[in-house]
């Protein structure tokens, strides 16, 4: 309403590029037909933008793949149609606290600057937790920012030390546990009431926020999870020795810690996945441990299912893990932050 005849300008290019940017990408990894990720029915296109730009790469931009591809669009996931995708709008980013770009005062700072002081992993996982879905933040780099005071954390390290700190020594100590009491070999038992309802609580917590596109309550939910996981290992292994040394119950706790790192590494493997991807290679399980469908499975579970060829009743088989030499990281720092100390 109070629209009509007026004009507003788009560049088709811009609209387009989300299929240009696919057909690039796929021809430096050496080939491969975009049509087979913007037409296939298993396919789910979700486009990130700036809330600014609604107008744009909301009707002008459905209004140009509907009006381009001669298959015709579909919301359905009918084969040979093309997907249009989910518009996901974003508040601002600020740098500083101050609004910036390429063509303003402020600039913002690019991936390769960004990528000497940060992994790729510790900015992917900042990023999300800042929730620029629900408000516009601002983004206070330490190392680039001259008002920081001497001491002073970084807050972009908040999210990497969660893993890089708290679930690293969660991973560690499961796995310096076993040897040293089971000789590398997890015993066979069931995972405790407790501790699997906790983890089936949150995988199905992850799976909703992830619908929702809530990817800063994900980012909480996995805080609370690789915590709570870390705790109760520690108290589980404490109350062992305080029995003198109970095997039945050291055995019992590792069992338990081992089912909460695989868990937490499949929730946290789309947002750091080479960590994630080093979990699952010391764990011994083939790449089943992503799939979905699998997620209330245990390590005994998969490994079964690893070994029986994917048959559902191929039950369960003792997980054939690595051995863990001493200060192994899985996830990691950034070699600039080495030398510095570490956050809680």
């Amino acid at each position: 309403d109070g629209l009509s005849g007026r004009t507003f300008w788009v560049w088709p290019e811009s609209l387009w590029a989300p299929i240009s940017f696919t057909k690039a990408c796929l021809e430096e990894r050496g080939g491969g037909s975009w049509e087979d990720w913007w037409c296939d029915p298993d396919s789910k296109v979700y486009q990130f933008i700036g809330e600014d730009c609604i107008y744009f790469y909301g009707p002008a931009e459905m209004s140009l793949f509907m009006g381009t591809h001669t298959g015709g669009p579909s919301t359905d996931p009918i084969k040979g149609k093309l997907r249009l995708p989910e518009v996901i709008a974003n508040r601002y980013l600020l740098f500083l606290n101050k609004k910036a770009s390429s063509s303003g005062e402020v600039r913002p700072p690019m991936a390769a600057e960004m990528l000497g002081h940060y992994t790729a992993e510790q900015l992917r996982a900042h990023y999300l937790g800042l929730g620029v879905g629900v408000r516009s933040v601002s983004f206070q780099p330490r190392p680039l920012n001259p008002a920081a005071a001497p001491g002073e954390g970084d807050p972009v390290l908040k999210e990497g030390n969660l893993l890089a700190n708290v679930f690293n020594r969660l991973i560690r100590t499961c796995f310096y546990s076993l040897q040293t009491y089971f000789g590398g070999a997890l015993p066979e038992g069931g995972i405790s009431p407790g501790v699997r309802g906790e983890s089936e609580r949150a995988a199905l917590e992850y799976e909703r926020l992830m619908h929702r596109i809530e990817l800063h309550s994900v980012m909480s939910l996995m805080d609370s999870y690789i915590r709570y996981a870390n705790k109760a290992l520690t108290a589980a292994l404490k109350a062992a020795e305080g029995g003198g040394g109970d095997a039945a119950a050291r055995a019992q706790a590792l069992r338990d810690g081992f089912h909460m790192v695989r868990v937490a590494a499949t929730l946290i493997h789309p947002i750091a996945p080479e960590g994630a991807e080093k979990v699952r290679e010391y764990l011994g399980l083939s790449e089943r441990m992503w799939d979905w469908r699998y997620i209330f499975r245990t390590l005994g579970e998969l490994a079964g299912l690893d070994a029986g060829g994917g048959g559902d009743g191929a039950g369960e088989r003792p997980p054939k893990l690595r051995w863990l030499e001493p200060k192994t990281d899985f996830f990691t720092k950034h070699p600039s932050q080495l030398a510095q100390a570490p956050d809680a």
